[in-house]
């Protein structure tokens, strides 16, 4: 993966949570904000999803496919989250379309 160098600006009270959490695991700074932008992405994306499946703008398939994670998944975290699942004819047909693409 290539790398792009970013800077940017973070509250002190941050920078010192990172320290922390990097001196805990043993783990260089860098990778550490890294993985945690990372793993911010990943959440940020599924929040987006499950809230467009919510709001009946996307079928199931295509929130898991826009969260990056197996449909199998993303019913899974429905079920956790107490979130009705919802599929009729018309989502029937999307996944079925999305699947052609």
């Amino acid at each position: 993966m290539k790398e792009k160098l970013m800077t940017f600006r973070i509250p002190i009270e941050i920078n010192k949570e990172i320290e922390e959490l990097a001196s805990v695991e043993d783990s260089d700074k860098s990778k550490l904000i890294r993985e945690l932008i990372i793993l911010g992405i990943k959440e940020r994306k599924l929040k987006e999803s499950i809230k467009l499946y919510i709001e009946g703008k996307i079928s199931l398939w295509k929130a898991a496919r826009l969260a990056d994670i197996s449909l199998w998944k993303m019913t899974e975290i429905l079920e956790e989250k107490k979130i009705n699942i919802q599929y009729g004819e018309r989502e029937l047909k999307e996944d079925l379309k999305a699947l052609k693409e």
